[in-house]
């Protein structure tokens, strides 16, 4: 039996707790995984004078695969995000956000099944940015002056929003390559490009040519808003959906509230060489220790993972127990219960138990 060497990130806020859930419910499965265990976040931040080390980056880069908690940023560390950090640290290119109902959840829908796949090395979180009245900012703004003849109000903050050919035929490629493997139907590239012509305009043309290699599956296009719209009216017309990354971003947040919110929307960062998984939700630092929280946003990503690894078995029968709890209703955290103040509702370690004796 293969004995599979990953790096697992606990994180801080509520991070261990439900990391620690996961690799009890894997190790529970007979999947068998040696931790290299690897802190990061404010805490490390304390001690070691930055949130995300670069032992943390090195045991990533060894072991190629990574479980992470959410990591929280500390405020003034000149890190504008670990998260990022991690993503252009690894060329972690693909952000992989499923979103689906499951019977049971607080969801007024019952048929969502949606694949958010967002760019996440471009776009405006790329990190370039003029702050307001520097000297750099105002010879941008006179630059653009000449160039263009547009004006930009000289008390502006500037940021800079590039999509190139290379970045965009990947992300795209990689969702048209998801939907092949795992038989999905459709593939909707959403953009902006009817605005930004140079920008989502790019990233439009580029999906419109790759999707010509992958005449098994369907295409189609959608503006950001639009999409918005339609997903709340009828998600079950979408299934893969590739976006630049902020649109992505916002998109995966709707795409959970769709299916009873982040507690059960997993998450993976994927490049050609590492993979790190992790729910979308945050570090939720006032629950922290509580015993409180919902950990199967972060199972799910577990399940993602082990699927990554070729583990599909073990991942069916993870997703299958989950399901079936969840459709019950009874061993669930009180965001799953028909109140939140409901007396049956049950801890983070307890959701795991529940898992363990049914497995």
């Amino acid at each position: 039996m293969a004995i599979y060497n990953i790096t697992l990130i606990p994180g801080d806020g509520v991070g261990p707790e439900i990391t620690d859930a996961v690799t009890k419910i894997i190790q529970a499965v007979g999947v068998d995984v040696n931790w290299d265990i690897q802190d990061a976040g404010t805490d490390v931040y304390e001690k070691e004078g930055t949130p995300l080390p670069q032992r943390v980056i090195d045991s990533i880069k060894k072991n190629k695969i990574a479980l992470k908690g959410p990591v929280t940023t500390p405020v003034g560390t000149g890190f504008r995000s670990v998260n990022v950090a991690l993503r252009q640290e690894l060329d972690l290119y693909a952000c992989l956000r499923p979103c689906k109902t499951y019977k049971g959840s607080r969801s007024i829908y019952s048929d969502v099944d949606l694949v958010i796949v967002r760019e996440n090395t471009e776009d405006l979180y790329c990190g370039i940015e003029f702050k307001k009245d520097d000297a750099e900012t105002f010879e941008l703004i006179d630059f653009i002056a000449k160039k263009t003849g547009k004006s930009i109000r000289s008390d502006s903050g500037i940021s800079i929003k590039p999509i190139s050919i290379f970045g965009t035929e990947r992300i795209v490629r990689f969702a048209f390559e998801y939907a092949r493997k795992n038989n999905r139907r459709k593939v909707t590239s959403v953009h902006k490009a009817n605005i930004m012509k140079f920008s989502d305009g790019l990233f439009l043309e580029v999906s419109r040519e790759v999707a010509k290699d992958y005449p098994d599956i369907e295409f189609e296009d959608k503006i950001i808003d639009n999409m918005c719209m339609q997903l709340v009216q009828k998600p079950a017309l979408y299934d893969v959906l590739v976006l630049p990354n902020l649109y992505g971003d916002i998109v995966s947040d709707l795409a959970a509230g769709l299916i009873g919110g982040l507690g059960l929307a997993p998450g993976a960062n994927i490049g050609s060489v590492y993979a790190v998984f992790e729910a979308t939700h945050g570090s939720a630092p006032k629950y922290k220790g509580l015993n409180k929280v919902n950990p199967m946003a972060m199972m799910l990503s577990g399940i993602l993972m082990l699927r990554h690894i070729g583990e599909g078995c073990a991942a069916d029968h993870l997703e299958k127990v989950i399901s079936d709890i969840i459709a019950e209703g009874k061993d669930v955290t009180y965001d799953m219960k028909p109140t939140p103040d409901d007396p049956t509702s049950i801890g983070t370690a307890e959701v795991a138990d529940a898992i363990i004796r049914r497995l």
